[in-house]
């Protein structure tokens, strides 16, 4: 089984959050941000492209993948389960959908990690790319940009295809 890692940057800092990527072995960011925009300083799509490209690491930004408003109002009133259906009725769109499809196979000569803001993934729409993405063969990882030295200890728990990274 393949692997497609996940992470957000809520918590953490643009160093810890690169260190955590690297640590990883990650080859790409696929940005899921509808808005990829960020009040965080490092993580608005140019600053954050030209940083990762620094690393080594590519910036994919997929912004048809992003929540749509009403879904991202949803998750911000706690609403979680209208927020993911929403979200849901959205990727299943044929035209959505198709784009899921492009980065599972773009993911297949990649080490990819989808980003968004949320910490935890479950409250975020990146879980349900990664879900889908299962349609594909690929299990989902979730990463915690505040520290990377956690990777670096459990390298031998990382799929072989990171930790080789």
């Amino acid at each position: 089984m393949k692997t497609v890692y996940t992470i957000g940057y809520e918590g953490t800092d643009i160093d810890r959050f690169v260190k955590t990527l690297e640590a990883v072995g990650v080859e790409a960011i696929a940005d899921v941000r509808a808005v990829p925009l960020s009040r965080k300083k490092g993580f608005s799509k140019n600053v954050l492209r030209e940083r990762l490209q620094g690393a080594g690491i590519s910036y994919i930004p997929m912004q048809e993948l992003g929540d749509p408003k009403p879904g991202r109002e949803a998750a911000k009133a706690g609403e979680y389960d209208r927020f993911r259906t929403i979200y849901s009725e959205h990727i299943d769109q044929p035209d959505v959908a198709s784009v899921v499809e492009k980065l599972a196979a773009d993911a297949e000569d990649m080490v990819v990690c989808l980003l968004c803001f949320e910490r935890d993934p479950k409250t975020c729409h990146r879980f349900i790319v990664g879900e889908r993405m299962a349609a594909f063969g690929y299990e989902m990882m979730h990463l915690y940009g505040d520290d990377p030295a956690r990777y670096v200890r459990n390298q031998d728990r990382l799929p072989k295809r990171a930790a080789a990274g």
